[in-house]
């Protein structure tokens, strides 16, 4: 969800800059920086900005600059003149030794500084707004990249927790088998005797516990389900969150059935690409 987007140009003899920027966050989050003459335009912007960037923490700054010299501050000479007279007057009467700069305390009086009142025309609104509508599309055009690569790194490390899950499958292969094995050959080191039938039940019994037949499977397809969302259209990355919360829960489970070493070593790797498929999704609309 991080992007930027810029576009500046000249509207009504000023120098108007747009800038969009985001960071990831889990919810829309806005923040509009704008001149006081588009104060009122506050609401109309953060509904057009809201519907196109969807999630994220979201900054519009919109600056601009006075070409125009006409319309910049200027002084009243003539209310300075009538200030300064005033002060030096007051000055001269009350015999003042002191050297007192006037023409600064003059200077700094609020009324002697004119501001030429200025608005925005609708046609310079429109200009405003279309140096914000280019800028908007550089800012998704950039998230339009980051999301082509964001997608390619998702799918290799779903890959992997496949390829992972593969080996998990020829590992698996004798497992059961090697673990009933072990059960008769420490009851023949224990040299006792034991009921077949009751041996055979409690056996199967207990070797339930260890099959990850179901665990492996649905793996497989919230993998293939995580693959199909990645290339639907749209805004899928909540959906992507869920389907990586359920294969977090499949893999934890079937780390905790194996009962095998090496299987729990493959486990682990599968959870180091689920963890960064996880940080990544969060940058996913």
């Amino acid at each position: 969800m991080t992007g930027f987007g810029r576009a500046e140009g000249v509207v009504g003899g000023r120098k108007v800059t747009v800038e969009v920027r985001s960071l990831n966050s889990r919810q829309l989050d806005l923040a509009l920086k704008l001149p006081s003459l588009l104060r009122d335009r506050d609401a109309e912007l953060r509904s057009w900005l809201g519907d196109r960037v969807v999630r994220g923490k979201c900054e519009l700054h919109i600056g601009w600059e006075e070409l125009n010299t006409e319309k910049r501050p200027t002084f009243d000479l003539d209310l300075v003149r009538v200030h300064h007279a005033e002060l030096k007057a007051i000055a001269d009467e009350l015999g003042s030794s002191e050297r007192t700069d006037l023409l600064g305390h003059v200077l700094r009086l609020p009324d002697v500084l004119v501001v030429p009142r200025a608005e925005v025309a609708p046609e310079e609104w429109e200009g405003v707004r279309n140096l914000a509508e280019e800028a908007l599309e550089r800012f998704e055009a950039f998230r339009s990249d980051e999301g082509r690569r964001l997608a390619e790194e998702l799918a290799m490390r779903n890959a992997n927790i496949l390829g992972l899950l593969d080996e998990v499958e020829e590992r698996d292969g004798g497992r059961l088998p090697r673990t009933r094995q072990r059960l008769l050959d420490k009851l023949e080191e224990l040299r006792t005797t034991v009921d077949p039938d009751r041996l055979e039940q409690e056996l199967v019994f207990y070797l339930e516990k260890f099959d990850i037949t179901e665990e492996k499977m649905r793996l497989r397809t919230h993998c293939g389900y995580f693959s199909e969302t990645l290339a639907a259209p749209g805004q899928q990355g909540r959906k992507l969150g869920f389907i990586g919360q359920e294969m977090g829960r499949e893999i934890n489970t079937l780390g905790s059935k194996a009962n095998d070493a090496a299987i729990q070593r493959l486990v682990v790797d599968m959870k180091d690409e689920l963890e960064k498929i996880k940080e990544q999704v969060l940058n996913v609309l």
